[in-house]
Formats: C-alpha cells, structure tokens, sequence
C-alpha cells in the first residue's frame, strides 16, 4: 500500500510540474486585443503583416520633381522654394524650369518634361483635354491681378468707361475675358458702349501710360507696379478682383497649380510634401517682401527686386487648395466657357479634374 501511495504522488508532482512550466512559456494574454495577430501564407506558416505606416515609408520617392512656372505673379510665390532648393534645405528634390510664356510650360507639360506646373487657370483646363485627363489642377495659387490705370481721376466705377477709350492686354485670353465679363455685369456692351484698343505688349502699354499717351489702361502687375513708378500723375482707378466681387459670388481666379495625373498616382507622397513646401514658401514671400524680392530677382521670375518689392502687395498670391479651390476654379472656368469654349479647351473639365 506504501508502494502505491509513494508512485501515485510521484504522479502528482510531475503533472503540477508540467502544467507550470507549460504556463511560464505561454504569451501573455492581450485582452484588449492590441497584439499583432498572425496571417498565413500559401504554406500554411504564419507571417507578419505591414502596418500603414511601414507602407507609407516604403513608398517609393522620385529622383527629381520637375516643377515649371512663370514669370510674373504666377512663379512669385514659388520663389523662397526654389531658393531653399537651391541651397539643399527642402525635403523633395526640386529642378525648376522658369518660361516667359504659357505654350512653353504648356509644350513642357505635355511632353512630359514637367511633373508640376503652375499655369493660368484657363491653360490648366486645355492641358486636360489635350493630355487625355492627365493634368489635375492640386491648388489656386494666384488670385485676379489686373488693374485699371488712369492718366486723371475721372474713373471710379466700371460704368465711368462708358464713352471711353481703354488700351489693353491679352486680346482672345483671360484678360479680354475678364473684363468683357465685369463690363457686361455693369450693363456695357463691350463692343459698343466703349473702345477697346489691344496692344500685344503688357511692357508698351506700360511705357505708354508712364508717359501720359494713354489715358486709361488695363494691366497686369507687376507691370501696374513698373508704369506707375515713372509718372506721378499716374493712378489706380480699379482694381478688378475688387469689381469681380461685387458682381460675383466666386473669387476671379488666375493662377493655378496642376499635377501629371500619372505622376501623383505613383508619387502621392512626393506631391503632399511639394504642397506643404509650396505652402511655406507662399507665407514666406507674403510676410517679407523685400528678402522674397531678391529671391524673386535671382531666380528670374521678375527682373528687378525693387518692382518685385512694391508689386507683390497687388499680385494676390496664395495656395488655396480643397474644396475651397475646386468651387473657385469651376466658378472661373464657367465664365470663360460662357465668353469662348476654345478658351478652356472646348469643354468643361469634368470631376476628376480637381485632386
């Protein structure tokens, strides 16, 4: 009977025993559920899965950001960017093409030379048609630029044209546009109720009305900025942002952002840090003029740091991106398909426009 006790609490021990050490090698228990839980492959054996963020700092990043601009307001905002590229102090890896003219970005953008452009509103919504869908506009980063000068002090509303003679840019673009819109919105009729005479030059215009041959002219700046600096006599009598307003519910829109559809897709990442960056530099070149005016200078947008200087508080630069973008933008380009469908490319782009 000894004998059989003594091998029964053998028995005991060795099952105690077992199930501790059994116990001390278990996982702990996650009775919130916040354990990695396993997946498993093909062959039945378990795996880690990637988290979000993982998949995030996997994306891959492009070698180089080809960004395109214009001189003038439309590449002012752009300019302590490219400055701090310059110098090695962003995070994307930027190269900038600086054009004089639209159909240069335009043929760059096209060609696929160009991954971001800033462009004329207009010219963003004939790139999409003319790439198949491939330029998305991503932000409105020039509000209305255009003013109304006079030689006197006659005019203080659009109705005082009436009569008049009035010289001006960008005959079958947006300025023409802009102004037939605001005249018509003032009960004018563009053709008959004044004279619109259109030079090709915003630069003749300018030395016309600094040198008192012109009475009235519409310009843009920062050439408002370069006539009103040799003649004292010289004025702003309308600022056309201002006179959109009133006879509008959208904002004049003239300058915007546009991204390779293609290229956003494969390099999502790459185009939120250029906005972030964009962004920066924007309140940058907006709260200190005269540092953003040398920067405007060496980078060519504009020939003289001085001008920069003294035109920057009318050039309404901004990076508005959003849904406050999109209404702004459908606004502007409902108004230049109602003047001329060819102006923004013979039709109106559809939602996948807006990114």
């Amino acid at each position: 009977m000894k004998k059989l006790l003594a091998i029964l609490l053998t028995v005991v021990l060795i099952a105690a025993c077992f199930t501790a050490c059994s116990q001390e090698n278990a996982p702990e228990a996650d009775p919130a559920g916040t354990q990695p839980s396993a997946e498993t492959n093909a062959s039945g054996e378990p795996q880690e899965t990637e988290s979000a963020e993982s998949a995030e700092a996997t994306e891959p990043a492009p070698e180089l950001v080809r960004v395109g601009t214009l001189m003038g307001p439309t590449g002012m905002g752009m300019a302590q960017l490219m400055d701090a590229a310059a110098n090695g102090n962003t995070e994307g890896n930027y190269d900038f093409f600086v054009a004089s003219a639209p159909d240069q970005i335009a043929a760059e953008f096209i060609s696929g030379n160009l991954n971001i452009a800033a462009v004329p509103v207009n010219l963003a919504s004939v790139l999409w048609q003319k790439t198949d869908k491939n330029a998305q506009v991503i932000g409105v980063n020039t509000l209305g630029v255009l003013y109304i000068l006079e030689n006197g002090d006659t005019i203080h509303s659009l109705a005082d044209l009436a009569g008049k003679t009035i010289y001006a840019t960008g005959q079958g673009a947006t300025p023409e546009y802009i102004l037939n819109y605001l005249l018509t919105a003032n009960g004018l009729d563009p053709k008959t109720d004044l004279t619109v005479e259109y030079l090709s030059e915003h630069a003749e215009l300018a030395a016309k009305l600094s040198a008192g041959d012109v009475a009235l002219g519409m310009l843009p700046e920062p050439n408002v900025t370069a006539a009103l600096s040799g003649n004292p006599d010289l004025r702003i009598a309308l600022d056309l942002t201002e006179e959109w307003s009133k006879v509008s519910d959208g904002t004049l829109v003239q300058g915007c952002v546009i991204v390779s559809r293609a290229f956003a897709e494969q390099y999502p990442q790459a185009v939120e840090t250029f906005l972030s960056e964009y962004r920066a530099s924007v309140d940058f070149v907006n709260a200190e003029p005269a540092e953003a005016a040398g920067m405007i200078e060496a980078a060519g947008i504009i020939p003289k740091a001085a001008v920069a200087q003294k035109a920057l508080p009318n050039c309404n630069i901004c990076l508005i991106t959003g849904e406050e973008m999109k209404t702004a933008v459908k606004q502007m380009l409902t108004v230049l398909y109602s003047a001329d469908p060819k102006s923004v490319g013979g039709a109106l782009p559809d939602e996948e426009f807006y990114r």
